[in-house]
């Protein structure tokens, strides 16, 4: 079996507002998803990000999200897809710049929050997404939540795609996400979110709730940084996967 990557959602605060454990979370993970100043971080925090991920050898992404603070990118804003498009863009640019700034560089992108479930669940804004990724550079990895509408944009343009499955979330009988607030939507506890991700990697499958399995690649494994929890199911996950002879390694080290 290929080797394994963990990411994470990092670099969510914003001036003086800290989110998350980032100094935790990437001695853990592999992959970093660096927020681009949309609906959290700054300029000062995603250099900050950047440089501890290049010394720790964490491998970084752009994780554009909706020009959303208040809702920290977690409400669809009635953007078009073209303004979506020039979104991402934007952020991706920002992204690369800081990351250079500190001496590493990104590989791939992710998107974030509810910018990411509509790409999922709407065909037009995963290809204004996909667009902005290929124009700003055609040699950046999209990070795509597993069987969306997000994977088939990538593959359509002709992009590197790479799926994830998530830790700290339910799936429906579809394969999506529970949405956040409803029953099961996120999974608090460590072992319970640790041992699910290994029969998911090992099935190479999302299993949901009621135990239905839905055959897909699995490139990444995501725990959300944000999370009361997050930084020991971080380290539950990769506890469990090395205990089972995987090996945790980015999906795209930067070169």
């Amino acid at each position: 079996m290929p080797s394994i990557d963990l990411n994470s959602d990092l670099g969510e605060g914003f001036g003086d507002y800290r989110c998350g454990d980032d100094a935790a979370m990437l001695a853990i993970v592999t992959s970093a998803n660096v927020a681009c100043g949309m609906h959290a971080g700054d300029p000062q925090i995603m250099a900050r990000t950047f440089g501890i991920a290049r010394e720790r050898g964490v491998a970084v992404g752009a994780h554009p999200g909706f020009p959303d603070l208040w809702g920290f990118g977690r409400r669809v804003l009635p953007y078009t897809p073209a303004e979506i498009e020039r979104i991402v863009a934007y952020q991706i640019g920002a992204a690369q710049a800081l990351a250079t700034y500190a001496g590493h560089r990104i590989t791939y992108v992710k998107t974030h929050g509810a910018l990411g479930n509509h790409a999922a669940a709407h065909e037009e804004v995963a290809m204004a997404i996909a667009r902005a990724v290929k124009a700003v550079d055609p040699g950046l990895s999209l990070l795509a939540i597993a069987l969306t509408a997000q994977v088939r944009a990538g593959e359509a343009l002709g992009l590197d795609i790479h799926q994830e499955i998530f830790a700290d979330r339910g799936y429906t009988e579809a394969g999506q996400l529970v949405p956040r607030g409803q029953p099961g939507a996120l999974i608090e506890d460590p072992e319970e979110a640790a041992g699910r991700v290994l029969a998911m990697v090992q099935e190479g499958a999302i299993i949901a709730a009621s135990g239905r399995r839905l055959p897909t690649p699995i490139r990444s494994i995501c725990v959300h940084g944000d999370s009361p929890n997050a930084v020991a199911t971080a380290r539950a996950v990769r506890t469990r996967l090395e205990a089972a002879g995987l090996t945790l390694a980015p999906f795209r080290p930067a070169p």
